[in-house]
């Protein structure tokens, strides 16, 4: 089940969260995944799947990529999978998907491709992922690591991360950082709220969007009004 963290930082959409990370010079947003349900929001904690090319090594244990993740991940959870770039492989599937709604699994994010992407939509499950294909991942990749740190679109995802996704990006978030992104995350939201306001009572865009928004970034920056 969600913790209190993941419910604070669902509040807030990846934009709002890589606004924060970027005050507080923190990495974590990824941009480029595709979200297979446009319009869903997505927050959890991250259970990790690494990914290698080619088959499993020779007296390796007979398993399918991802079944482990699922039997250890908890409802809420988000699966986050790790896939060496350049393959034209599904690193995660529809049986993978009714496995994992079952399980009670958030969502999934994949920095490689997706297939049975039809049926993962009609299942209701949330993905975001490099792209789509119809190729099976048997003879092209193979689960090298499960919850172990995992790199996402150049950014280090360790196990238990907070995620929160949505057709913008995706925004990983360490959890000793939470509380900091978070109220970074409230402060930027309550100055764009201020500004909208403004917008609606009628005050034109280059008074409003001035320096109001370019210095938002900015902890110390003044409001612009003043």
């Amino acid at each position: 089940m969600h913790d209190n963290l993941c419910s604070r930082l669902a509040a807030h959409d990846a934009c709002a969260l890589s606004d924060a990370l970027d005050r507080l010079g923190l990495e974590g947003c990824v941009t480029g995944l595709i979200a297979a349900l446009p319009g869903r929001r997505i927050s959890g904690r991250a259970r990790t799947v690494r990914l290698a090319a080619g088959p499993s090594p020779a007296g390796a244990p007979v398993r399918h990529l991802g079944a482990a993740v699922i039997d250890i991940a908890r409802p809420g959870d988000i699966v986050v999978i790790e896939q060496p770039p350049g393959h034209d492989a599904g690193c995660w599937g529809g049986l993978l998907s009714r496995a994992a709604v079952l399980r009670g699994i958030a969502g999934i994010v994949a920095d490689g491709l997706v297939r049975d992407i039809d049926e993962i939509r009609e299942l209701g499950l949330p993905v975001l992922c490099r792209g789509y294909t119809a190729r099976t991942a048997r003879g092209r990749v193979h689960e090298a690591a499960t919850e172990e740190p995992v790199r996402i679109c150049g950014i280090t995802v360790e196990p238990g991360s907070y995620i929160v996704g949505d057709s913008s990006g995706v925004v990983f978030i360490r959890p000793a950082d939470a509380e900091r992104v978070l109220a970074a995350a409230a402060e930027i939201a309550a100055r764009e709220g201020a500004m909208i306001t403004r917008l609606e009572a009628g005050e034109s865009a280059s008074s409003v969007l001035g320096a109001s928004y370019e210095h938002m970034l900015n902890k110390d920056a003044e409001d612009g009004r003043r």
